[in-house]
């Protein structure tokens, strides 16, 4: 149900010498900053609004319509700007190449989540599954080791989505099904943003960086004593990483009160923010990351572009 498509994905076994299994990738991100110039009356409206605002019927955008819906947006078929992230990764799921350069692409398909994972699953046929999707998911394979090497923090909380009736009044809230297709986008999102804080940072210029600090001694005192009140031990004195709640979740596979308990695990999380100064990001195991996929509705990437 998008509108404003921020993002391309293309992948393809790399065939040089030397990288035997790994794979070269395209992210390409629509070229915002084409047509929004530092200091213009766009770009001083972008920054007071921040983002694009989602409600369930409607979005009040970023951008006007004209470019987050139009000029900016993807469409699959039509020629547009973008800033193209080139990545080739080893067999190991390890980033070994980047560069960025701006192109002018035209987008094969745009495909809805659940029929791309219906084409990889077999359930439902596909005209891009030889050409563009198996590759996709061949190198996501390589790219999942390198996360789960890594060990982000797996908060299993799943999206809902509200439904209205044609009078706009809330029919339903459904739970959005989390499909391997979403984990895919989002783990080929995760390393264009990071190929983009290395870029800055190998030119010495300045970064607006997405930092996630380590949960506050307070949050984690706060969280040891909830979780006492359900008998489930929390030990605090040891190195903090995101396996230690990774543990944790995998110990409430079958509590009854799981969901409660996932959700005060997130409150102990600190709020991740923007800034200059770069304090890694707790919740993917980083330590430099950068927001560059979605220029279209957030000021922060429009700044990284």
């Amino acid at each position: 149900d998008a509108r404003d498509f921020d993002d391309a994905v293309w992948a393809a076994p790399d065939d040089s010498a030397g990288n035997a299994g790994g794979f070269r990738v395209i992210v390409a991100i629509a070229d915002v900053s084409f047509y929004v110039r530092p200091s213009s009356a766009l770009d001083r409206e972008a920054r007071k609004r921040g983002n694009s605002v989602y409600f369930p019927d409607l979005v009040v955008p970023m951008l006007p319509h004209a470019l987050s819906s139009d000029k900016c947006s993807l469409r699959a078929g039509e020629d547009r700007a973008a800033m193209a992230c080139h990545m080739t990764f080893d067999a190991k799921g390890k980033m070994t190449d980047w560069r960025f350069s701006r192109a002018v692409i035209r987008v094969a398909a745009n495909i809805p989540y659940e029929d791309a994972q219906a084409a990889i699953d077999g359930t439902k046929p596909h005209d891009l599954i030889d050409d563009a999707l198996r590759a996709l998911w061949a190198c996501w394979r390589v790219l999942a080791k390198a996360r789960d090497k890594r060990g982000p923090l797996e908060l299993d909380l799943p999206e809902r989505r509200v439904v209205l009736d044609e009078e706009g009044r809330i029919v339903s809230v459904a739970v959005r099904e989390r499909l391997d297709a979403h984990r895919l986008i989002e783990d080929y999102m995760i390393a264009a943003n990071v190929a983009a804080a290395k870029a800055l940072e190998s030119k010495k210029a300045p970064v607006m960086y997405r930092v996630h600090e380590p949960p506050s001694r307070e949050k984690l005192v706060a969280l040891k004593d909830y979780l006492a009140t359900h008998d489930i031990a929390f030990a605090l004195g040891q190195v903090l990483t995101p396996a230690i709640f990774n543990r944790l979740i995998a110990r409430l596979e079958s509590h009854e009160a799981r969901s409660i308990i996932m959700q005060q695990i997130l409150r102990s999380q600190t709020q991740a923010y923007y800034g200059p100064a770069n304090a890694g990001h707790f919740g993917l195991a980083l330590g430099s990351y950068a927001h560059f996929t979605s220029p279209i509705r957030r000021y922060s990437d429009l700044l990284v572009h």
